[in-house]
């Protein structure tokens, strides 16, 4: 269960679950100068689209961040789409998506191939549209609870680990969820939290994403910060 123990960067205050360590030394970056640094990370185009990971816990800021970091690439001239893990796991189990994910979407980009990828829960239950991504793209942002999970890492350029309060992004769960109405009336939005949390926290404990992560971007206020400007740190071990 979450701790407060164990904090080095007294700024941060960040509530974490026990098995995931704190971040330290968080920096204020402008979100155009973490979108050029990995742009520099990725390199030139290699005949596909770069792929980078915005993977974080529930309500954790992911969301937020890909918005914002998709706008200030492409205000450095990079072209992105953005793909979302839970349209991919849509009706799926919470965390049993990999297969669809590497095959639906991400073995195609590498081939150099656009993506319109309709998962078959899409087709059983008549949902419309499709996960659609140009060839042509330079840039796409996987982003969402295990974007960045050891069964995709062969198909990654790097990855981005969004590091939170874990109280604080609970209760923006709970409170955007029953706002929205998705999981139903206030009683049934915490009981479907509970149980999504009981498989996120095991699997994220056993996947350590953070350990793989190039950047750490902060979800949760840390320090204070300019509307351009993300709070950033090394990555975590």
């Amino acid at each position: 269960m979450p701790s407060g123990t164990g904090a080095e960067e007294p700024l941060a205050g960040l509530v974490l679950p026990e098995d995931e360590p704190q971040a330290a030394s968080w920096r204020a970056e402008r979100i155009t100068d973490v979108a050029a640094v990995i742009a520099e990370r990725i390199g030139p185009r290699r005949g596909r689209p770069a792929i980078v990971a915005v993977d974080g816990r529930s309500a954790g800021g992911k969301t937020t961040l890909t918005v914002r970091l998709q706008a200030a690439a492409e205000t450095i001239g990079l072209s992105v789409a953005v793909v979302h893990t839970d349209d991919v796991a849509w009706y799926e189990s919470f965390f049993g998506w990999a297969p669809l994910m590497s095959d639906g979407v991400l073995v195609p980009l590498h081939a150099g191939l656009g993506v319109r990828y309709r998962p078959s829960a899409w087709v059983d239950r008549g949902r419309e549209g499709a996960i659609e991504v140009p060839a042509s793209v330079d840039l796409v942002l996987l982003e969402g609870v295990g974007a960045s999970r050891r069964e995709l890492t062969g198909f990654l350029d790097l990855s981005v680990w969004v590091q939170s309060d874990f109280v604080e992004a609970e209760r923006r769960g709970l409170v955007r969820d029953a706002t929205l109405g998705v999981n139903g009336d206030e009683d049934e939005t915490r009981e479907f939290w509970d149980l999504w949390m009981s498989e996120e926290l095991p699997f994220l404990a056993a996947d350590r994403p953070w350990e793989r992560a190039t950047l750490v971007v902060a979800g949760t206020p840390v320090i204070p910060l300019a509307e351009d400007e993300l709070a950033v740190a090394d990555p975590v071990t």
